[in-house]
């Protein structure tokens, strides 16, 4: 029977049961219930009603968290043990973290399939929720229900479920409407097996390309991070604070300076000012804290100014609760407190590592109980306060209230596998694909491939049949790789398709292991040696090149790194590049990876270039769409491609007395933010202001009208930057304040229309104030931060 059947009848029979009782114990039986588990009552009464009944010991408990303790509390077989619970938590557990884990913390840190034990199904993880969800409800003295998190940086990181493209993929969509559709497919996946907290999005912004993670990111700029995470929240959650039964909450991280460690290694310290937290790093959390219902907060594992961010008072309680008046819950990075014995050298004991989290405003330890364990002690120790464990339980109980969870804490299990990776899902994954892809060059319009004519044609590249997903993955049902694409695209078509694998990486591309063994040189030159033949009877040549999930990832400990001191190639990709551009024949180079790349030699001498980042399950489909003209490119960059690392830092957003030059080499990068080409052409017209000056808390408009000069629809990312001319504190030398992705048919002219006022053109003065300064403003209109049109605007 149904579950959700079952459980109407049940609820039924009790109802008609009560009905047949006289009035007076239907009203006692009332009376005794405890207001808490009334529905109707308002939250803020259930959740005093509850905190009033619950001993310290509970309160704490729901404070902790449990991933690599997972083994004592299952059996053998390792299904979710209630006996077990109740032995090593007999107070109750607030979490349990990844609940389709089966390796329950094997790789510390890591997430998604190490290769050690795949992860359990989706009717696995759903049986194993409802019953950590039974023992919570009716096996603890109170019964309250569990957060069960899991990761979904771009897709729940499942087995099976949905791979959609990397976040900073998702970035390259400048697609908002896209992006909230696929996190409502992650959060109806993972809601289907139980979950109900996701920790994601990753809304860092990213100025360090060497940095491992930038590619969970949403690219340099605050106000793309902002509006793409924005988004990514609202698919997950919806717009009301009620989580709606395939929601999930979201927790956004990470706060702050994350993106912009010192050396570009994780986890260094981010050494910014005051003034660059608040207009580049904190932004993007600021607008979506006030903007939607976002539920969690992680602090970032960085220290700035001399405290780590699991320590830092002033940005977990005075910006993120008092300045904005965040209401949710804060959830520690994985090791996060931990690490303020071990690696920031803090504190030297659990006890001292906890009460700086408590004090700084942590209010959840994950993964695991280390320093949190010991509140109940550090509360009688005087040390913290219950009054301090109260507010931050009543928190806690307010997001489970509002879940719903006390009233339908299960899923149907029989449904979770039917509800993943559905058509609708599969779909949605290749037209984000495809969206995400950016066309950085295409020489005498060698793109798209014209099947008639192309030829015999040979795909290049290790990674063009294994095919990288990016990291915080799992195994999807498949993966198509653009071996199988282009293969069934010959077969359609009737060309000759050859492959050859050409060059390797890596032996293995196993994200969550921390070895890497790089392909031996000696074995790259034989390969090569074979592609070149290869390539002697071919007329069209595509290779696939970048990186993999063991090139560029979290480096979450000393023994698994993921951080690079080069931004180029790696390996021995150059040396077949050159080896076939010497060939003279058509050749379209394909990069899947996750940072961007110094592709010099390939933007110098490939006859087309597309950045696909890594696009998910559905990356072949996608190459296939776009290299044979049934798609037009149309994503842009969310982040500046560097021409070499003596160039960093590296975005176009930086101040006027930056870039002054070298004596070795150019200040321009080899791709701008915001670049993307087309198949099609796209004409702007002069920026035109509804009003042309304004007071300072007045407001206007610019328009501009853009014209499909080709002869195929396309799709342009039009793109609104200001600058303050003059100013009482530095400004960059543009800032970008908003932006629009349209499509438009041969010919066709759509006028585009940006609001200007307080918001766009307000900054921190020098008493960090928000301001609009009098004076003038250019404001510029263009296909990306270099090819602009401007127009004055005067504030009076």
């Amino acid at each position: 029977m149904n579950n959700n059947r079952r459980q109407f009848l049940t609820a039924s029979s009790t109802l008609a049961g009560m009905a047949a009782l006289p009035a007076s114990s239907v009203l006692a039986a009332a009376a005794t219930r405890p207001l808490y588990k009334d529905a109707s009552a308002p939250v803020a009464a259930r959740v005093k009603d509850l905190l009033s009944r619950m001993t310290l010991e509970e309160k704490a408990a729901q404070m902790l968290c449990v991933w690599s303790g997972k083994r004592a509390i299952e059996d053998q077989r390792g299904d979710f043990s209630a006996q077990q619970a109740s032995q090593v938590y007999p107070h109750g557990l607030g979490m349990i973290a990844r609940p389709s884990d089966h390796q329950g913390g094997a790789t510390p840190g890591g997430a998604g399939d190490d290769g050690a034990r795949a992860n359990r199904s989706a009717r696995e993880t759903a049986d194993y929720s409802n019953a950590a969800q039974k023992w919570a409800m009716e096996q603890t003295r109170l019964g309250i229900p569990l957060f069960l998190h899991e990761e979904s940086l771009h897709g729940y990181a499942a087995k099976d479920a949905t791979s959609f493209p990397q976040a900073i993929a998702l970035a390259s969509t400048f697609d908002t409407a896209l992006v909230r559709k696929v996190f409502s497919v992650a959060a109806r996946e993972m809601r289907a097996r139980g979950a109900n907290l996701a920790l994601a999005p990753v809304v860092d912004v990213a100025r360090e390309p060497r940095w491992g993670r930038i590619e969970e990111t949403f690219g340099e700029d605050a106000h793309v991070c902002a509006e793409i995470g924005k988004a990514a929240v609202l698919g997950f959650q919806g717009e009301q604070r009620k989580l709606a039964r395939d929601k999930v909450y979201t927790t956004l991280k990470h706060m702050t300076g994350h993106g912009q460690p010192e050396s570009g290694t994780n986890v260094g310290p981010a050494e910014v000012t005051e003034r660059t937290l608040r207009e580049e790093f904190l932004p993007p959390f600021e607008r979506i804290i006030k903007e939607t219902h976002v539920a969690a907060v992680m602090p970032s594992y960085n220290e700035i100014g001399g405290l780590p961010s699991h320590a830092h008072r002033w940005l977990l309680k005075k910006v993120l609760r008092d300045e904005w008046g965040f209401k949710g819950v804060t959830v520690s990075d994985y090791l996060g407190i931990q690490e303020l014995i071990t690696r920031h050298r803090l504190a030297d004991t659990p006890q001292d590592a906890a009460v700086h989290a408590v004090k700084a405003g942590v209010d959840i330890e994950t993964p695991d109980a280390f320093g949190y364990k010991l509140l109940p002690q550090l509360v009688k120790e005087k040390r913290i306060s219950e009054a301090e464990i109260d507010a931050v339980v009543a928190r806690i109980l307010e997001l489970k209230f509002y879940s719903g969870l006390f009233e339908q804490p299960y899923v149907d299990a029989s449904q979770a596998e039917q509800l993943t990776a559905t058509p609708d899902a599969v779909a949605l994954a290749r037209e984000a694909a495809v969206r995400a892809c950016v066309l950085l060059k295409n020489d005498k319009g060698v793109l798209p491939l014209n099947a008639k004519k192309v030829g015999k044609v040979l795909l290049l590249g290790t990674h063009a049949k294994d095919c990288p997903i990016g990291g915080y993955s799992d195994v999807p049902r498949h993966v198509v790789s653009i071996y199988e694409g282009l293969k069934a695209e010959s077969e359609r078509q009737g060309f000759p398709f050859a492959y050859a694998e050409g060059v390797r990486i890596t032996e293995e591309r196993l994200w969550g292991k921390d070895e890497i063994k790089f392909t031996p040189p000696e074995v790259n030159a034989k390969l090569i040696a074979e592609a070149v033949a290869a390539a002697q009877s071919a007329d069209t040549i595509i290779m696939v090149l970048g990186d993999n999930e063991q090139t560029s990832r979290e480096a979450w400990s000393d023994q698994h790194l993921g951080d690079r001191q080069s931004l180029d190639l790696m390996g021995q990709q150059n040396a077949l590049a050159q080896a076939i551009f010497d060939l003279g024949k058509p050749t379209v180079v394909f990069l899947l990876n996750g940072r961007p790349l110094s592709v010099n030699l390939l933007a110098e001498r490939a006859d087309a270039l597309i950045e696909g980042w890594y696009l998910g399950q559905e990356t072949g489909h996608a190459a296939a769409d776009l290299l044979f003209g049934r798609a037009n490119p149309g994503g842009k960059l969310p982040v500046t491609i560097a021409r070499n690392v003596g160039q960093l830092p590296m975005f176009y957003n930086h101040k006027p007395s930056a870039r002054r030059g070298y004596i070795d080499g150019s200040t321009k990068p080899l791709y701008p933010f915001g670049f993307g080409l087309s198949y099609t052409t796209f004409a702007f017209s002069a920026p035109v202001l509804s009003q042309a000056s304004i007071a300072r808390n007045g407001a206007t408009q610019v328009a501009v009208n853009v014209t499909n000069t080709g002869k195929v629809a396309g799709d342009e990312v039009v793109q609104l930057y200001i600058r303050d001319d003059i100013s009482s504190v530095t400004r960059p030398v543009l800032e970008l304040k908003g932006f629009q992705r349209i499509t438009l048919a041969p010919g066709e002219t759509r006028t585009v229309t940006f609001d200007i006022g307080v918001p766009q053109l307000q900054f921190h003065n020098a008493q960090m104030q928000r301001v609009v300064e009098p004076g003038s403003f250019t404001v510029s209109v263009g296909p990306n931060s270099v090819e602009l049109k401007q127009v004055k605007l005067m504030v009076v």
